[in-house]
Formats: C-alpha cells, structure tokens, sequence
C-alpha cells in the first residue's frame, strides 16, 4: 500500500515511545474515519494509511525490521508478506481498536456503529493467535537462501462444520441480547446528564449470532488442533536471531475469523571450518613455516566450494588474506561480504635429528634473525627499557 514514512504519516519522531505512537493513531483514525467521512475515498485511503503505519510501528519486532531496512523489509518476509501491514483489510483495522479505544470503534453511539466491525455474516471478526517456530540453517543455506518445508500443529478450522462452529446453517440464531449487533448499551443518568456506554455482548461475545446445535466434533469453537504443511522461504543473507513473519499462517480464529501470523526464528548451525563475522566470513589457515618462508600454493574452503590461493614468500603469522565476495550476501541486496583468511604459522613440536641439524645449520643464518622495521624495536631492546 502505501510507500511513505511510517513515522510521518503519523506524525511522531523516530524515537516516539509506544505512548505517543497509540495517541497519534487515535488521534487520526478519529479524523479520517469512514463514519465520519463517508464517501470519502481520500479519507478512508488516509485511514487505512494510517492503520498501516500504527500496525508497524506498534509492534516492536516490526518496527526493529522497518527501522533498520525500511519498506524494504517487506522482502525480508518468509512469504512476500513483509510487515503484513500492507494487507490490512477494513476489518483488520477494526480489530485494532480493542487496544487503541478500549473495545469497538470510538463512534459507537455517535454515527450509529455496532460492537466493532462485522463481517458479512453478522458477526464480530476474531483473531487467531501468532505461532512461533525456529528453523536452523547451515551457513550455505544463509549464504545462498532455502526453501524449507516445516510440520507445524496448530489450531485449523474444523473440517466438519467448515469453521463454522455449528451442525448446520439452521443452526445460528441473532442473538437476542444484543438484536445480532455483538455489542449493548447501557445509558446511566448521571449529575452532567445521561452517559451511554457500550460493551461487548456477554451472551454472544461480540459475534452477533448465538448457536442452537453445536458441531460435535470441534464443539462449537469452528477450530480444532491438526497439523499444516507450510513452504517457508528464507532469504539469502540472514543471521542468528533474525524473524521473519508469514502472514495468516499462525493459529486460525474461531468461527470463520482472521488467522494469526507465522514468527520464524532464524538459528545459525555452527559451520565446522568458517565463522560468520557479519557479512564476512573467517577461515585460519594453518601453514608451516618452510611454505611461509618460500611460499606455495593451499586450497582453502569456502561457502561456494573449495579456491586455490597463494602463499608469498616471507608470508608473516598474522597476515589476512581477503577473498572478495566470497562471504555472506546483506539481505535484500546484490552486496556480498568477503572472506578472510588469516595465516598462522605452525611449528612442529617434534623433529627427527636430520631435520634438528638441519635447522641448527640455518640457525645462525642472517636470514633467520628477526628482522624489525625502522620505527621498531626488537624484542630484546623493549624488555631491556621495561625492566630499566
């Protein structure tokens, strides 16, 4: 939907706390709202703008991923979904005035709106709960990016009933407290007047129709526990402790009502030759230092397979080798990191007495002393001024 700052289209700065952001909203779902503004296509598209913006950034997973990648973080969703923010239907929206107004919408008893936003049905819409699940990668995987098939349980409409809750269609009934509006009012006389309050309808909770003959295998909840096969798929460049959303794959709502989201929780598997530092990748190379001193060839493993690369001659223990573009891609991006190879040096512990004497031949070499730079000094001369 919309591409404009979240932050500016409610008004608030970037560091706003939770307090301000909900005031914000209130205070523009109050202006823009289609009851008031009826027929306005400009109004309703500056509601739903709104609602979108709030969706975000009142939730603090989201509003970390829109901070730091903005709208491009719809990319970063495991479905295409992103935020889910952009999905937003008139009665997503609705459901969030529970939070925002205390329950309903604010012009209940002001433009004639029932108990909170209904469905076609009469009924008041529900909201499954969000589910979560971890999913380990390998460093390919997070490299190159994986499709992943995951058995998740989890609460599925019934398939008896349809979701519906009941025997059959002649089975709902409006509900005779509330006359199928999900809501009543209450109108209290008061020393400033008369005062008129509106809550959730106890008898049918909100949905506006009551069930006669509930169905016998879910019990009326139009839900029941089951197992679902969902595609996953997991962008190249993640990293550990990274989540993903999929919109409507959590639990389903009761009754017909709006699912709940899937939160992916990204788990790095330890690699057993690279580690992941950022976008760049690390790999000690060990080499002996003959191959240090005359230099050779080494092949060396990285996330795309094995690479032939090159030792110098006088090669140093501490030196870093870069592989370009041989790391991990950023998300969302053509941007790929490196790999470094850092050089030790390995000294054998053992010699046979052909390789003691050859070694104690060289030992004297002029070659075979350290060798500082200009500007620095010796071992020896730095121990002499800490002990004078």
């Amino acid at each position: 939907m919309s591409k404009r700052d979240y932050y500016d289209i409610l008004g608030v700065a970037k560091g706003a706390d939770a307090d301000e952001i909900k005031k914000a909203y209130r205070k523009m779902a109050i202006k823009y709202h289609p009851d008031k503004n009826e027929g306005d296509k400009a109004a309703e598209d500056k509601f739903k703008e709104a609602a979108e913006a709030y969706e975000v950034l009142s939730n603090p997973e989201k509003r970390q991923r829109y901070d730091q990648f903005g709208h491009a973080a719809n990319a970063h969703s495991a479905n295409g979904g992103g935020y889910g923010g952009g999905g937003m239907n008139m009665d997503d929206i609705f459901s969030q005035f529970g939070d925002i107004f205390g329950g309903g919408s604010p012009f209940e008893g002001f433009f004639g709106g029932g108990g909170g936003r209904q469905s076609s049905g009469g009924r008041r819409v529900q909201r499954g709960s969000n589910l979560r699940i971890k999913v380990r990668l390998t460093l390919e995987e997070i490299a190159n990016g994986a499709e992943k098939k995951i058995k998740v349980n989890k609460q599925i409409p019934c398939k008896t009933c349809d979701g519906t809750g009941a025997k059959d269609k002649a089975s709902f009934q409006t509900c005779k407290t509330c006359g199928g509006q999900g809501a009543v009012r209450r109108v209290t006389n008061t020393i400033l007047g008369q005062m008129q309050t509106t809550s959730t309808c106890p008898t049918c909770n909100g949905e506006g129709t009551t069930i006669l003959s509930k169905c016998t295998v879910c019990h009326g909840d139009g839900v029941v526990r089951g197992e679902e096969t969902i595609t996953i798929n997991i962008p190249a460049g993640v990293s550990e402790g990274m989540q993903l959303s999929m919109s409507g794959k959590g639990n389903s709502a009761p009754r017909g009502g709006v699912p709940g989201d899937l939160i992916i929780l990204i788990e790095e598997i330890p690699h057993e030759t690279l580690k992941r530092d950022g976008n760049n990748v690390i790999y000690d190379l060990h080499v002996n230092f003959v191959d240090a001193t005359i230099g050779t060839s080494v092949e060396v493993p990285t996330i795309d397979g094995k690479v032939k690369i090159k030792i110098d001659p006088g090669t140093q223990g501490g030196k870093i080798l870069r592989l370009k573009s041989k790391g991990v891609p950023e998300v969302n991006s053509y941007r790929r990191g490196d790999q470094l190879v850092h050089i030790n040096i390995w000294t054998p512990k053992a010699l046979s007495r052909e390789e003691r004497e050859l070694l104690e031949k060289l030992q004297n070499s002029p070659n075979f002393k350290p060798n500082p730079g200009k500007n620095e000094k010796s071992f020896f001369e730095r121990m002499k001024e800490y002990f004078e």
